[in-house]
Formats: C-alpha cells, structure tokens, sequence
C-alpha cells in the first residue's frame, strides 16, 4: 500500500515537469502566467538544491508546443529533455525508463495541462506502475478554473496528494539547522516566495541589522539561524 504518512524528503522522491512550453501556457486560465512560471522555477531551483532526480518531458517542441520556458532549463543546463507525440508521458516507455531510474515511488509532478496530462500521468503511473503521486497544483496549470478544480479532485479521490511547490520545498528542508542547504534555501524563499521572501528580506535588515546591499548578486547579511 502507498505510505502517504511519510512525509516527503530528498532521498525518497523524484520529481517531473511535464510540458512547460509556451504554447501549452497560452490556454492556461486557472492561475495568472507568471505566477505559475515563478512556482515551476522556484520548485525546479529546490530540486536542484536537494539532489532530487528529475525528469522534463515535452510534446510536439517543434511543431506545435515551442521550447520548455528558458528558466527551466537554465536550472538543469545539462538536463536530457524527453520529447513525445503523447498527451500522456506515461504512454511513453523513455518516460518511463527514466522513472524506473531513479527507483523512487514517490513522484511530485508540475505540469500542463492539469485536467490532460497531469491527470492521465498521475492515474496511469499509479495504476499500472504503483507509484505514489504528488501533485504540485500551483506549479501546475489547467484551462479554467473548474479544469483546475476537477482535475485535482478526481486525482485526489483516486489517491493524489495535493502540494504547493513551497510546501514541497520545506519538507525537503525539514529543519533550519540542516545548514548544508539553509542558505539556498533561503534564496530561493528570497526569489520565489512573495510576502513570505519578503519577511525573510524583513528580518535581515530590520531585526538583524544587516546591510541592504547586493554584491554579485548575492544578499549579503547575517544568518538568521545562526
């Protein structure tokens, strides 16, 4: 049976974009663009940090869909993007072969459309492959906002797990005294949280007095953790 009582960590999960390419954001309407960019690069920027196996998938890149989002890719440069002619990436078998790789049944998701091809991965991949999916729903988008809703309601009555990409982030921090990542974290906190970086922002130069300058592009200021 599934173990959804195990929170997430960064040796137990794998995670997958699928589809964040232009003309599949084009349609989205269930949460503003760049809103939905910002969460996808936050969330792939925490992956990164975490060492957490990750898979991009596209579909139809040159005749249809356009180029994953530039950001994306800018934080795995290296990264093998896997193309498919099919609306659901667990038709195909590279997809496939790439999740076996990382021999981790619980797989975060962020993708386009939530309603298509979230739903038809997330319901196949736990069907027919036994894998544990978390859905990323700010990271991810639909075509309405009633796509949205009933897309990750039929996910979650068969057994998804709802996620936003900073609760995921968090989990795979667990503690502020795990220094070896604090500081990325805090960064990505910085860029990607909103009111939340700007507390963060808040309580280095207010509270611990640290000075409002940017060196290299790099905040320089005390470590609120100590």
């Amino acid at each position: 049976m599934p173990n959804y009582l195990e929170v997430l960590t960064p040796d137990n999960c794998q995670l997958i974009f699928i589809d964040h390419q232009p003309q599949m954001a084009f349609g989205v309407q269930s949460v503003d663009r760049q809103t939905l960019k910002n969460n996808v690069v936050g969330l792939a920027k925490a992956a990164k940090v975490f060492n957490i196996p990750t898979t991009i998938t596209t579909v139809e890149t040159e005749s249809f869909s356009g180029h994953t989002y530039p950001e994306l890719l800018a934080v795995f440069p290296e990264h093998k993007i896997l193309e498919r002619t099919s609306m659901n990436s667990w038709d195909d078998q590279n997809v496939r072969d790439a999740l076996a790789a990382a021999n981790r049944k619980k797989v975060v998701v962020s993708g386009l459309w939530t309603e298509v091809c979230n739903t038809t991965f997330a319901l196949c991949a736990m069907l027919e492959g036994g894998y544990e999916i978390y859905m990323v729903a700010d990271a991810s988008g639909a075509t309405s906002a009633d796509a949205q809703k009933y897309a990750m309601d039929r996910m979650v009555q068969a057994g998804c797990v709802p996620m936003t990409w900073q609760q995921v982030m968090l989990e795979w921090q667990r503690d502020w005294a795990r220094k070896d990542t604090y500081d990325a974290v805090i960064k990505i906190v910085q860029e990607h949280s909103g009111a939340y970086g700007m507390g963060v922002d808040y309580a280095y130069t207010l509270v611990h007095k640290a000075p409002e300058r940017v060196q290299h592009g790099e905040r320089i200021g005390p470590n609120p953790a100590g």
